[in-house]
């Protein structure tokens, strides 16, 4: 396959799991800004949203004052935002349209028809009225684009690109979100249900959470749900179960050696115990892997895609 057209697959997934992402984590944060709490903490909460994707800056340049609504505006469509989900589902119909021809017609028009429903979506007032609404909207065409893909393609190297792009932009961002959250959980305490819920249904992990532990939720718990199950769909070690697998599906001459850093970063998770990960400390460890999948990123780049611009 082309680098060109490995490239456009690759980014249209990822893009599409980004806006996804987005979605989740602020319509959790609306649900837990309804629960009675000081002002102060529901901006914590709200800059915690932006501290994940690492937009505060950006935001602190256009507003004086961390508030729900203009977070939301921020993140949702904001045009300075290139993270938005606006920008991103833009991004994802575009590189799905430069690569027409290898994509099913499913498979395109779902990317195109999300785009131009955005559009009304965004100017109909639902976001103002309903933001629920709006994020439910963003996921079910994610679920859409991923069913379609899958139910209509090829099991080819395209589809093969796709999941690689898919499956680092959810390992990246589970843990964005367990590092960021465990750090806001010194503001909360241990046994904050609504804060670890909130957690969990970010990543729809609280059902699954109540079928495996059958118990209180705690934080060590959490954090090996979303770290080292491997049933978990979206779980770090899910995750790289998908990126492994997809990687040795597209090796050629250059990728050995990001096949073992993707390998190494697999086993660890596989045979990993959470006890172990706290004692080291949970922040240092979720550092070092996001720096990890940063890397691993740049070298599916260098090895497979059009390189990234130094």
């Amino acid at each position: 396959m082309l680098s060109r057209t490995a490239d456009h697959l690759f980014w249209m997934a990822r893009y599409t799991e980004r806006a996804e992402n987005t979605a989740r984590m602020l319509d959790v944060n609306v649900q837990t800004s309804m629960l009675p709490q000081s002002e102060q903490d529901a901006a914590r909460g709200w800059r915690a949203m932006l501290g994940i994707s690492e937009l505060q800056q950006a935001y602190d340049r256009k507003h004086d004052t961390v508030e729900g609504r203009a977070v939301i505006d921020f993140m949702v469509r904001d045009p300075s935002n290139p993270s938005s989900i606006a920008a991103c589902l833009k991004e994802a119909r575009e590189n799905a349209r430069a690569v027409r021809g290898t994509l099913t017609t499913e498979v395109w028009e779902i990317q195109n028809q999300t785009w131009l429903d955005l559009q009304k979506r965004l100017n109909n007032g639902v976001l103002e009225h309903d933001p629920s609404q709006f994020f439910e909207w963003v996921k079910y065409r994610s679920h859409l684009s991923r069913g379609v893909t899958l139910g209509t393609m090829l099991r080819d190297d395209a589809v093969h690109f796709i999941r690689l792009g898919t499956f680092l932009e959810r390992a990246d961002n589970t843990a964005r979100i367990l590092d960021v959250k465990f750090h806001g959980a010194r503001d909360a305490e241990d046994g904050d249900f609504y804060y670890w819920a909130a957690l969990l249904r970010s990543v729809s992990g609280f059902e699954i959470y109540r079928k495996v532990y059958r118990d209180i939720i705690t934080p060590a718990r959490v954090a090996e749900l979303l770290m080292l199950r491997a049933d978990m769909p979206r779980s770090l070690l899910a995750c790289m179960d998908e990126v492994v697998q997809n990687l040795h599906q597209v090796r050629n001459d250059l990728s050995r050696d990001t096949e073992r850093l993707a390998g190494k970063l697999h086993a660890e998770l596989q045979f990993g115990r959470i006890d172990d990960i706290l004692q080291a400390g949970l922040h240092d460890t979720l550092t070092e892997f996001l720096q990890r999948i940063y890397e691993l990123g740049n070298r599916i780049s260098r090895d497979f895609l059009v390189p990234l611009a130094a």
